[in-house]
Parts: structure tokens; C-alpha cells; sequence
């Protein structure tokens, strides 16, 4: 154990000591002073022990307390300053999001615009000729290019500045896709509503569909989703995953089973469990076999057999990436199932977005969403003018 000395105890210690060396000092007759001879030299041993047994911390004759230690009181705690919050990571809005989602679109086809307009403060026959050029290299397709570039060129005399040859096209596809925009809405009388889901292999229909039933559930719609994809490899696995994600019931065959008969039991399910939508994934190998577009011709007839007017949606899942491809793809499908609804996927990582206004000038088909990044709420309600002014953000 530690025990605390006092200094007056440091002081006896050695008072101590020296009573014991005048004891030594007489008694071998050493000292170079002469003490009193009346004083017995025991006296001075005597001396030194009680001295050192007053400073030796000896149990039961002279015990030292151990260093004190502080008692923990909470009122002594020194109040600690508080520490500032760090500052909350900024979400962005959804304007915000569409506008970075588009920010690659804008580049790569309003920008090459708006450098050729800005060439020249008339529209002489040379810079008709180059916007003409530069419209057709976009991905809207040659069809719209051409429309586009005709409006620009019958009014081309009335135009005084890049800005007013700008703000005909930016009129121009506002109306274009105004005309598409109809939202996804699932009308009450109608239990279940079926959704078919279409689009080949890579287009985001896997994470589309999941996107799709989060946000049906969270407007309080039970769900229940059919694996029809039974071709490619880790589909049904995949597809399941986001199911148990988002909440929704999960209807599965095993791999290779016919695709029809999955959607068959997705819809008996939904009818005896009273589910309110069914979303049926379809296979997704290329467009251009027939053979996809007699299965996708099967399913149909499947679904109205077992419930007339099934399904209530044929939504068209397209990649923004692939450019004017994506206007072909909606040709193919259209044609074989009257596709009903478009979603566009991977906006946010395209430069080729523009192909949406060539796919809404050439098919009468709704807009349903766009989808702008890989977060569960990143799959847009499609609105045309926050869509056209995002693109056309700076112009």
C-alpha cells in the first residue's frame, strides 16, 4: 500500500537518525564534542527509535491513511461544452435529382444545339444547313430531327438571335412530350390490376418492377409479383430479392418453365388473395426473335382468358443508353402487344436522353416514368414541362 508522509514527518525522520549516530558517536567515543555526562548514551538510541517508530506507518501503533482519492460527485463533473451537430447531408429534390439526371443529356443534345445557333446572330442558308446536320446527328431520330428542323426554317426569317431559335425547338419538344404525359393510375374498380412488364435483357426491368411496387405499397396497394422471366440465368433469384425488399408477395416457377403459366398463377393469386396490383416480368431476349414476341402474344391471351381486359398495362421498360435503338425496340413491342405505357431507364448515365422526344413524336403511347438513378425513389412520375425545363437548364 502507498501512504502519504507529511513534510514535519520527513523532518523526525531525520532528527531520528541523528539522535542514533550521537548514541553511536559516545559510546565508541568519536564525537568531536562532548555531551552531557549525566545522559546515559542509551538515551539517545532510546530516542532514535521512538522517532523512527513515530515516522514508520506501523499498524496498530501509528498507521498512515493512504492518498485520498477523489469521491465522485456529479455536481464537481465540469460541464462539457456541447458539441455543434455536423451539418445534415443535403438530400436533393426530385427537380434537383432530374436535373442531374439529365445534366449528360443536356450536354450531348441541347448544348450541340445551342453551339450551332450561337455560331451566328442570323439564320443564313450555312448555319440552316449545319443545325439541319447537327439535328440529325442527335438521337431523336431522323424523323423528329426533321420536324424540328422544318419549324426552325419556315419561321427562319422572323428569327434575330440564337435565343429565339432556341426558344422555337425548346416550344416545339415541350409540345411533344406534354402530349405523352399521363400518369400510371390504378382505377379502384379494377382488383386485380394487372401490369405486364416488357423490355429486353439490360433495360432495368428488374429494378424498374421493384421500383414500381415500392411505390405502389407505399401508397398502400398490397402487391404481389410473377417471375415470367424464366430464360435467363439469376432472374428468378433477382427478382425475388426486390420483392422481399419492397414487401411484395412472390410468385415463382422453376428455370425454364413456360412463362404463360407463371403469369397464369400470378393472376390466380392475386385474385384469391385480393391483391390489388400484379406486376408479371416477361423474358427479355432481343427484340428482333420472334419467338420473344409469340411468347409475349401468349402471356396476353393468358391473362384475358383468365381475367377479360388483362392485362390492364403493357408498360415498355427502355434504356436511355442505347439511343435511337430504343425507338426501334418500341416499334417491335408495340406491334406485337400495343404497348400501353414507356418507361425510361438510366437517364442519368446517357448522354442519348433526347431519344425520348423522338419516341413521343412517333408513337402515341404515354409517358409513364423516367428513371434517374439506382435509389428506390429515383424512378419519376414522367411531367413534361419539369422534364423540358431540366433539359434545357442554362439555355
Amino acid at each position: 500500500m502507498k501512504y502519504r508522509f507529511s513534510p514535519h514527518d520527513y523532518i523526525v525522520f531525520v532528527v531520528s537518525y541523528l539522535f542514533f549516530f550521537l548514541y553511536i558517536g559516545q559510546v565508541n567515543n568519536v564525537l568531536p564534542f562532548p555531551l552531557p555526562a549525566e545522559i546515559p548514551s542509551w538515551t539517545y538510541l532510546v530516542v532514535a527509535i521512538v522517532f523512527n517508530i513515530w515516522v514508520i506507518p506501523i499498524p496498530g501503533i501509528h498507521p498512515r491513511k493512504p492518498p485520498e482519492v477523489a469521491e465522485y460527485k456529479p455536481e464537481e463533473i465540469v460541464e462539457k461544452k456541447p458539441v455543434k451537430p455536423a451539418l445534415k447531408e443535403l438530400v436533393p429534390t426530385s427537380k434537383e435529382k432530374l436535373e442531374q439526371g439529365l445534366s449528360q443529356t443536356h450536354k450531348g443534345f441541347i448544348n450541340r444545339i445551342s453551339a450551332v445557333l450561337k455560331g451566328s446572330q442570323t439564320l443564313d442558308e450555312a448555319m440552316l444547313s449545319q443545325l439541319e446536320e447537327t439535328l440529325v446527328g442527335t438521337d431523336i431520330g431522323v424523323k423528329t430531327a426533321y420536324m424540328l428542323f422544318e419549324h426552325v426554317q419556315k419561321q427562319a426569317s422572323s428569327i434575330d438571335s440564337p435565343d429565339a431559335a432556341m426558344g422555337i425547338i425548346h416550344s416545339e419538344i415541350t409540345q411533344i412530350l406534354a402530349h405523352r404525359q399521363m400518369p400510371l393510375t390504378i382505377p379502384a374498380d379494377i382488383r386485380p390490376f394487372v401490369i405486364m412488364v416488357t423490355g429486353v435483357n439490360g433495360s432495368g426491368k428488374t429494378t424498374t418492377i421493384a421500383k414500381i411496387a415500392h411505390r405502389l405499397k407505399n401508397d398502400g396497394l398490397s402487391v404481389i409479383i410473377a417471375s415470367g422471366d424464366t430464360f435467363r440465368a439469376a432472374a428468378i433469384e433477382q427478382l425475388e430479392h426486390w420483392a422481399n425488399k419492397v414487401g411484395a408477395d412472390f410468385i415463382k416457377a422453376h428455370e425454364g418453365a413456360d412463362p404463360s403459366s407463371v403469369a397464369f398463377d400470378g393472376l390466380q393469386a392475386a385474385i384469391s388473395r385480393k391483391i390489388d396490383v400484379l406486376i408479371i416480368d416477361t423474358a427479355g431476349r432481343l427484340h428482333t426473335r420472334e419467338t420473344l414476341m409469340d411468347e409475349l402474344k401468349k402471356t396476353k391471351r393468358v391473362l384475358d382468358k383468365k381475367m377479360p381486359g388483362a392485362p390492364h398495362e403493357n408498360l415498355l421498360v427502355l434504356d436511355a443508353t442505347i439511343g435511337q435503338n430504343a425507338i426501334e425496340q418500341t416499334r417491335q413491342f408495340n406491334n406485337a402487344i400495343d404497348v400501353s405505357g414507356i418507361a425510361l431507364t438510366k437517364l442519368d448515365g446517357s448522354s442519348k436522353g433526347g431519344v425520348i422526344v423522338g419516341i413521343a413524336n412517333e408513337f402515341e403511347i404515354p409517358i409513364r416514368f423516367i428513371g434517374i438513378g439506382e435509389g428506390m425513389d429515383d424512378l419519376q412520375t414522367f411531367d413534361a414541362q419539369q422534364f423540358v425545363d431540366a433539359l434545357f437548364l442554362d439555355n
